[in-house]
């Protein structure tokens, strides 16, 4: 499936280097403001376990064991307070984020960087201010989007009798919203659909705030954790969603000597290894620093960052399909040739489809690779399933 996870936050909290560490393109990092001023897109990989270890030959997929499911993931422009307005870069960057399913939100949890991200001294900001001020500019910029038109529309929905959800997700497809969001905002929200001429500036921006939410998971990445006052941590690991202490630059710095050869290293993992046989007293320094850092945070956290925001945000599951329920093979004698990101809760029937309209539409039954047990269409899928699609299709 189509997969995007956005990187949202204020200028010069990292997320740049959040970006290049999970996917080694060539971005501009820098401290100060806006250094990022066209969005960047990239491939970054969930991290997962290879089935391939249950087998005698291994797949060559997987690095130990470990199976790297790539994703799109896209940095956007750092947002400023008032953004929705046009201030700082402006709406032009929340635009931007329509694409993404779910959000890194990666704050300056050091406290290093003012809202507008100037350096100031460390534990000088409350990083809980952006995490606020963040939330309140994407429901701001939802609500821009229909306040524009909601005196008209609202009007054609009570004249022509038309179904309020419908409207209002057509009104805010742009922004990644669909009829569902809607439907299951206004159920939480207990707004009156048929009292929504009546519905108040505060009732449309609690809408906008609860479609935020459900259309938009958000995580948030306390990078700069290393550094970062253990009250400042405390506070943001006491809010109400997933919180992942994180250091960019240490995922960063790990991924180019790993690219360099100087050590071997898993995203993930919470060591590495040295592999090059001599090392200058800086590079023994810099790793010796790393180390310390992972040891402290039991990991850099930009994976698990990946991972909770597809596994728990999105509550995906990894699934692999295969032609030769034996071997676990395509045709070609490839062996788990592919790994697909599916819904929880994905059928047999759904897996066919996705891997091709013609198989989905002349699907037959499917094989569970492991037990050589039918299923049928309606079988619902579990994380790391092997699975044969059978088909008239050719």
């Amino acid at each position: 499936m189509s997969m995007t996870i956005g990187l949202a936050g204020k200028p010069n909290a990292g997320k740049s280097t959040f970006f290049k560490a999970a996917t080694l393109a060539d971005v501009e990092i820098a401290n100060y403001p806006f250094t990022t001023i066209n969005a960047n897109h990239g491939i970054t990989y969930v991290r997962a376990e290879c089935p391939c270890g249950e087998k005698e030959k291994t797949c060559g997929k997987c690095v130990d064991g470990v199976r790297l499911v790539p994703i799109d993931i896209i940095d956007v422009a750092g947002l400023v307070p008032d953004a929705c307005k046009g201030r700082g870069l402006g709406n032009t960057f929340l635009d931007e984020l329509r694409q993404a399913q779910a959000i890194i939100h990666v704050v300056d949890a050091s406290g290093g960087t003012d809202s507008e991200g100037n350096p100031v001294e460390i534990g000088e900001h409350d990083p809980l201010e952006d995490v606020t001020f963040l939330n309140r500019e994407i429901t701001m910029w939802l609500y821009g989007i229909l306040e524009r038109s909601w005196f008209k529309l609202s009007r054609k929905i009570q004249a022509e009798g038309l179904k309020i959800e419908l409207v209002l997700a057509e009104q805010l497809a742009g922004a990644g919203i669909n009829e569902s969001h809607v439907n299951a905002a206004l159920i939480e929200t207990g707004l009156a659909r048929v009292d929504h001429v009546k519905w108040s500036e505060e009732d449309m921006v609690r809408l906008c705030d609860t479609m935020r939410e459900i259309s938009k998971p958000l995580l948030i990445a306390a990078n700069k954790a290393d550094v970062a006052p253990r009250d400042n941590l405390d506070k943001l690991e006491e809010l109400d969603r997933i919180v992942v202490p994180t250091s960019a630059a240490a995922e960063l710095a790990l991924k180019s000597a790993t690219k360099s050869g100087a050590i071997k290293y898993t995203p993930g993992n919470g060591s590495f290894e040295i592999v090059a046989q001599e090392l200058t007293t800086a590079q023994k320094k810099g790793l010796e620093a790393i180390k310390k850092v992972l040891e402290h945070l039991g990991g850099s956290g930009v994976q698990e960052c990946i991972n909770r925001a597809v596994f728990e945000l999105l509550d995906l599951i990894v699934v692999y399909p295969v032609e030769d329920e034996g071997k676990w093979t395509d045709k070609n004698d490839n062996m788990l040739p592919d790994a697909y990101l599916m819904k929880k809760g994905s059928t047999c029937h759904d897996l066919a489809y996705q891997i091709h309209t013609d198989i989905g539409d002349r699907f037959l039954y499917a094989v569970d690779a492991r037990t050589r047990l039918r299923l049928g269409e309606k079988h619902e899928l579990k994380n790391g399933d092997v699975i044969k699609i059978v088909s008239t299709a050719k």
